[in-house]
């Protein structure tokens, strides 16, 4: 049995790399995601009043940015196969193919319903801190507890 047949899934990803990134050139992360949080807060996509827009079917603003990201994400997946794209470590991508599980349902209304609540879904968190938006520290914090709590009783539930 080879390293990428033995890997551990759980812990890695199924597309995980073999390839570790050192300390430093971590920094690339971090500099995007300051950059996708500055995006978030010029565009609004952080804001309560905009998410409270979408859910009172007020507005179409946030249907719209979801929708777009959906369509690109769409493309993406299709322009990752046709041409067969690499990671930039070069490593080939592998796209799992996905089950339907009942579960999803569940989970999906569990996710709106605490995103209607809070105005936060877990992409924009630290961003809302960020902007000083501090009370959404609870969201966080209940954010890591629920996948805590999943993550124990992940072997229990139906998949």
């Amino acid at each position: 049995m080879n390293n990428l047949e033995n890997k551990n899934t759980d812990t890695e990803g199924i597309n995980g790399s073999q390839l570790k990134d050192s300390g430093f050139s971590n920094l690339k992360y971090l500099f995007v995601g300051i950059l996708f949080g500055i995006i978030f807060v010029k565009a609004e996509i952080i804001s309560w009043f905009r998410i409270q827009e979408m859910f009172q079917l007020q507005s179409f603003f946030m249907y719209g940015v979801i929708g777009s990201a959906v369509v690109v994400g769409i493309i993406s997946v299709q322009l990752i196969k046709k041409f067969n794209i690499k990671t930039l470590q070069g490593e080939k991508i592998e796209i799992q193919p996905k089950t339907f599980s009942k579960g999803q349902i569940y989970g999906g209304l569990l996710f709106g319903f605490g995103w209607a609540l809070t105005g936060a879904c877990p992409g924009p968190l630290f961003a809302q801190i960020g902007t000083g938006v501090t009370v959404i520290v609870i969201t966080l914090i209940s954010a890591i507890f629920g996948t805590w709590v999943y993550g124990f009783f992940k072997d229990k539930l139906p998949h």
